[in-house]
């Protein structure tokens, strides 16, 4: 998978996925792992772009908002929220965008 992920051409949606984590991993790399898995199975899946550096990010890109109401339902990412609220964050913030232009030097 590329750094920067290669979506279409606009529209498309965004999710922000922010958060600050609780110290130690407790399974938290493995569910990640799992759910980039899961997540790029996905109808409507387009990529996926993360960092951190004390605060965490990442942006998922998805084709429609029914394809992020999907993912959201879905049962293995329902229990990995569940043990973000509970273990793995400290504070967190999801938004949804639409991304109406997008430009750039891609690889």
């Amino acid at each position: 998978m590329h750094a920067i992920a290669q979506t279409p051409e606009p529209p498309y949606y965004a999710v922000i996925f922010t958060s600050l984590r609780t110290e130690g991993d407790a399974g938290y790399g493995a569910m990640a792992e799992r759910m980039l898995e899961l997540a790029a199975r996905q109808p409507g899946f387009l990529g996926v772009e993360s960092a951190r550096d004390g605060v965490g990010i990442t942006v998922s890109y998805w084709a429609d908002l029914e394809s992020i109401r999907n993912w959201k339902l879905h049962a293995e990412h329902q229990v990995a929220q569940q043990l973000g609220r509970e273990s793995w964050y400290a504070a967190f913030k999801t938004r949804i965008a639409k991304v109406e232009r997008d430009y750039g030097l891609t690889l």
